[in-house]
C-alpha cells in the first residue's frame, strides 16, 4: 500500500502525482506554490463582483490600485517565525510566503471612487460598477481663417 510522506519532499512522488494527476487534481498543491489568487467574477446588471481568495493573508497585507484602465491587486505575506513549536520543529512547511498579483482590464472609464472593496475571512470582494462605453461623436474642427 502507497502512502505519501509527509516527513520529506520527495521528488519521484511529487512528480507522478503531478503527471499522473494533471487535469484532475490541478489546484492545492499548484496554489501553494506560486500563491494563485483564485478569483471568481460575478457578472449583475450594474456591476461585477470579484471574490478573491487569499487564505492566510490579512487586510493590510493586500493593496488595490487602479492604473491605465487595470485593476491590480498585490497581496504580499512574510511569515518570520522560529522553525519550532510546541509539537517539535517544523520539517516541511506549505503555506506560501511572499509576493503575488493579478491584473484585470475594467477600461479607461473606471473611476476609484468607484470601486468598492471588502475583506473578509479571506477572502477579497471587489464590486466594480459596469460602464456604458460612451459612442464616439466625431466632430468636425473648423479652424478659422482671417484675412
Amino acid at each position: 500500500m502507497y502512502s505519501p510522506s509527509i516527513f520529506n519532499d520527495n521528488f519521484v512522488d511529487d512528480l507522478f502525482e503531478e503527471v499522473l494527476g494533471f487535469p484532475f487534481n490541478f489546484g492545492k498543491k499548484a496554489e501553494i506554490a506560486t500563491g494563485r489568487m483564485i478569483t471568481d467574477v460575478h457578472e449583475f446588471d450594474d456591476k461585477y463582483v470579484l471574490d478573491m481568495e487569499l487564505p492566510g493573508y490579512d487586510k493590510n497585507d493586500v493593496k488595490i490600485e487602479l492604473e491605465d484602465g487595470y485593476l491590480k491587486i498585490e497581496a504580499e505575506h512574510n511569515e518570520d517565525v522560529e522553525n519550532k513549536d510546541t509539537a517539535g520543529k517544523i520539517i516541511r512547511k506549505e503555506r506560501f510566503t511572499g509576493k503575488c498579483e493579478r491584473k484585470f482590464y475594467i477600461g479607461k472609464e473606471a473611476k476609484g471612487e468607484d470601486i468598492n472593496a471588502e475583506f473578509k475571512d479571506g477572502i477579497l470582494k471587489i464590486s466594480v460598477p459596469k460602464i456604458q462605453e460612451q459612442p464616439k461623436v466625431e466632430s468636425k474642427n473648423y479652424i478659422q481663417i482671417e484675412g
